[in-house]
């Protein structure tokens, strides 16, 4: 049926569909990441849609598999519906999903397993509502606005009597339109001389629908206007994001929390009123026991304290936003890494890490691949075998540096092609203590043994805010309390971060202790940093303290005693 104007679409064209919207995406996507306009972003808008059609493609499997008929589609559909659940990233990619599922829910229920004009327009109609409604604070201006014209669009067509390619084609025209519009919906598009990134993501997906259905060849580039066209090959800083929020405050919050949450449908619409106080940006997704929760806030722990009030949260993933900044205006100025001097090393060394001034540490120290993740932010097996294959030396020496990262690290180097040997270090501070023993050039067997020893001999902790009331061997634990935790546990409580940390420090700190070495994250303001070194002095004159601006999140600040 593909390539017949008039065609109805079957299985094999939906799933045809789904590859040719992630190819499209993954050639534009450069080029949609760089409408983001919100000063934090959520991601980048167009990685996070492509990285969202993977997980569809992924679960679809080979399109030679693809037969036609009704179980045919309903096998489509409900891969599709899946994998771009479970798949989703960021906002852009989650409201996409949305719109994915819902237009897999209508196809799925047609009896002859191919779809025409109503039901291609029902599906937009309904695939726009499901989005809107996914959506706590919705917004003009954005990838809603364009997927309400495509799907009012549709059904004016089918309407008037016109073909199947012929309703996708008033979709894929209302949805251009729509775009284009959105600086005038959305000042701080106009301000920016955009216009909205995930809209502009949304129009590909009609782009590849159009393309099996036999309408018209894929396109070079995305269709914007001229003016756009000027601001993008102009503009010099960080990401310029409009994907369905408002925009009042949004750059005012830290922090991306995703996690699937396993709830009864009954639980969501509470636990989506309770997110609401606690950030912005929010979209819930899913059905039927399981949901795709995004969420910006400042506050980690009330965003997924809110998941355990309603159900199970599992692969949560948390983001730094403003590292996700300064990563994009890094790129921006610097469009490839510096390549490593020197002949490559026998042995070289990836590490998992968060927060730029620990990642600036790590490379001083030897580290040629740094994996993001950290604390409620755990890299996919993938994301290190793709470090690990891409360092220069044939051995591989990894540290993930915290000990939930520790097994995926374990089953990565178990599969990769390379020998890599895994130093089990705990925390960032084990890691800077295992580097210091790191040769280039020894084998990777005599790295791991000797950065393992060095690991073990440092004294670490960290110090962070709880998240409910508990009991622990330094007293009672009340919601915001900070806690200072040893590799034994909580041994120190206070209500201020400086009592914490100095609490954590007396329990830590051995006449033999010559070096305390503090690394400061998100939280440490200066006026604790220096009530915790007047401590420092006053009671241990004669240790050295060392400062380092880390920017980790979660941890105001982590210990390190030599």
């Amino acid at each position: 049926m593909t390539g017949t104007a008039a065609a109805r679409l079957g299985a094999r064209e939906v799933a045809s569909a789904m590859v040719a919207t992630r190819d499209l995406l993954g050639r534009h996507q450069a080029t949609i990441n760089r409408l983001n306009v919100f000063p934090v972003p959520d991601g980048d808008t167009g990685t996070n849609m492509s990285l969202t059609l993977e997980s569809v493609v992924a679960e679809i499997g080979p399109l030679d598999g693809v037969r036609s008929g009704p179980e045919a589609m309903q096998a489509v559909c409900a891969a599709i519906a899946h994998g771009s659940l479970m798949g989703a990233r960021g906002n852009s990619g989650v409201i996409l999903c949305q719109v994915l599922r819902a237009i897999a829910r209508v196809f799925s229920g047609d009896p002859a397993g191919e779809v025409g004009p109503g039901e291609i327009a029902t599906a937009l109609l309904t695939a726009a509502r499901a989005a809107r409604e996914a959506v706590l604070r919705p917004a003009e201006g954005t990838i809603l606005s364009v997927a309400d014209a495509a799907a009012s669009a549709a059904s004016d067509a089918a309407g008037r009597g016109a073909t199947g390619r012929e309703v996708l084609a008033a979709a894929r025209s209302g949805a251009l339109v729509a775009l284009w519009r959105t600086p005038e919906q959305l000042p701080v598009l106009a301000q920016a001389g955009v216009v909205d990134a995930g809209g502009a993501g949304l129009v590909l997906l009609f782009d590849a629908l159009l393309v099996v259905a036999g309408g018209a060849p894929p396109p070079d580039e995305l269709e914007l206007p001229d003016a756009v066209r000027a601001t993008l090959a102009t503009a010099d800083d960080g990401p310029l994001a409009g994907d369905g929020r408002a925009a009042p405050g949004v750059h005012e919050l830290r922090f991306e929390v995703m996690y699937l949450l396993e709830a009864p449908d009954e639980a969501v619409e509470p636990f989506k009123q309770v997110w609401a106080g606690v950030g912005d940006s929010i979209v819930v997704v899913g059905g039927e026991g399981l949901w795709n929760c995004h969420i910006h806030t400042d506050d980690i722990g009330a965003a997924i304290e809110a998941a355990l009030d309603a159900g199970r949260p599992r692969d949560i993933r948390v983001t730094d936003l403003a590292d996700q900044v300064e990563e994009e205006h890094w790129v921006r100025h610097a469009s490839a890494p510096e390549p490593p001097e020197g002949p490559p090393p026998v042995t070289s060394v990836v590490a998992v890490a968060t927060g730029d001034g620990v990642r600036r540490i790590f490379r001083s120290l030897g580290v040629e691949s740094i994996v993001a993740g950290g604390q409620s932010m755990n890299p996919s097996t993938s994301e290190i075998l793709a470090a690990i294959e891409a360092a220069r030396g044939d051995e591989v020496v990894l540290l993930p540096n915290n000990s939930n990262i520790r097994p995926v690290a374990e089953q990565a180097a178990a599969i990769a092609a390379k020998k890599v040997r895994v130093v089990a270090t705990r925390g960032i501070p084990e890691g800077f203590a295992a580097l210091l023993e790191y040769d280039p050039q020894a084998s990777g067997d005599e790295n791991a043994e000797e950065m393992g020893a060095a690991a073990a001999r440092v004294v670490a902790g960290e110090v962070t805010r709880a998240v409910r009331a508990s009991d622990s061997p330094a007293g009672p634990i009340e919601p915001g309390d900070f806690i200072g935790l040893s590799r034994a546990g909580v041994v120190a409580v206070g209500r201020t971060l400086a009592d914490a940390t100095c609490g954590l420090l007396a329990e830590l700190i051995e006449p033999a202790h010559e070096i305390v070495t503090l690394i400061e994250g998100h939280g440490a303001a200066p006026a604790q940093v220096r009530r915790v070194t007047e401590w420092l002095h006053a009671q241990h004159p004669d240790v050295a303290v060392e400062l380092h601006p880390g920017g980790q999140p979660i941890y105001p600040f982590l210990v390190s005693i030599e």
